[in-house]
């Protein structure tokens, strides 16, 4: 997954809304990273609901997850229980959809699953911080990353068609690299917001950044990409 959803712009000048910003920081950082949570724990119930499904299912939760996170965008500024009620659908959604996949490496290299997580876990965090603290605007890397990302799923359908040595493990760490700049500019999106009506929208890309990380990590854990 690699969806953005919208979310309004950061104020951008004005001490006026540096003060707004400043005064909404922390609420909006809680109940942005409490979607997160709520998301991650649906996340794995999908995850264990559906570790017997087969792949026709999970491609159809898939694209059920792809149709929520658009319509996250369409109901953002109408109802926010409705654009939180989606987001917990994404979340159940992608975890039916990754649930085979998981329950695979679960049973055949446990270790991996762990390593991904802890490592995921260990990224986020330091890119997340790095982002949250930096005074330096990293929009314009968050541009070049979508046009890198948008390279890098051609590449992908390259690879399934052609053999290349190691172009699994490179898909993997440039995806990575990519999803570095994505997880710090969220966070940097998340700090200076003031508006706390957001928080589903960012919680949204903060949880696919988290996701996409982790697939990433258990692909070179593994030895090969999903």
């Amino acid at each position: 997954m690699s969806i953005e959803p919208a979310v309004p712009n950061p104020p951008t000048g004005g001490v006026r809304a540096q003060e707004e910003s400043t005064r909404t920081a922390p609420l909006l950082f809680g109940q942005t990273m409490s979607f997160v949570a709520g998301t991650a724990v649906l996340f794995t119930v999908g995850a264990y609901a559906g570790r017997g499904l087969n792949g026709v299912a999970g491609i159809v939760a898939f694209v059920g997850a792809f149709i929520a996170l658009i319509a996250m965008n369409a109901t953002s500024t109408r109802s926010r229980n409705g654009t939180i009620a989606l987001l917990g659908a994404v979340g159940l959604l992608l975890g039916l959809a990754l649930a085979p996949t998981l329950a695979y490496y679960a049973s055949v290299n446990p270790d991996a699953v762990w390593h991904a997580g802890g490592a995921t876990a260990l990224f986020i965090a330091g890119f997340g911080a790095y982002g949250y603290a930096t005074s330096r605007d990293l929009a314009p890397l968050a541009r070049v990353s979508s046009w890198a990302l948008l390279a890098l799923l051609v590449f992908g359908i390259v690879i399934i068609f052609v053999n290349l040595p190691g172009a699994d493990v490179l898909f993997s760490v440039i995806g990575l690299a990519i999803f570095a700049v994505y997880t710090a500019w969220d966070f940097q999106r998340l700090r200076r917001s003031s508006d706390v009506d957001s928080a589903p929208l960012l919680a949204a890309s903060i949880f696919l950044d988290i996701l996409n990380v982790f697939t990433f990590f258990l692909s070179l854990f593994t030895g090969g990409r999903d």
